[in-house]
């Protein structure tokens, strides 16, 4: 059986196609946009329906839903009907993941760029 570890290991002396390399770029593009960023954060501590996210995010409606159905595609997140109303979910909590690398990123960038000018901090 090959776990995700060994994967990740034959995969990191592979180049990817140029399919592969724009698939990649998609989800990329999805993740791009502030609102969905929004959204993604305030779906993290659990689902809700759109009025919820309407005012967790402080969006309009017709913003909540283009932009949920554009995380929906690459199933990110999951809908499910629930009387009259749909909730929202994290459909692959591996987003957070990925957020938390990136954020990682931008604090350890920030920090060198501060101790440049700040020495003393």
């Amino acid at each position: 059986m090959v776990c995700a570890r060994d994967k990740i290991r034959q995969a990191k002396g592979k180049s990817l196609t140029q399919a592969q390399l724009q698939a990649v770029a998609r989800l990329f593009a999805v993740l791009s946009e502030p609102s969905r960023l929004a959204l993604l954060q305030a779906l993290h501590a659990g689902p809700l329906s759109v009025s919820q996210l309407l005012r967790a995010c402080s969006m309009k409606q017709a913003n909540v839903s283009k932009h949920l159905a554009v995380l929906h595609d690459p199933r990110l997140v999951k809908r499910q009907r629930e009387g009259t109303s749909i909730r929202y979910e994290i459909a692959d909590p591996m987003v957070f993941s990925l957020c938390e690398l990136v954020c990682g990123k931008m604090e350890r960038d920030a920090k060198s760029a501060a101790a440049l000018f700040h020495p003393e901090i």
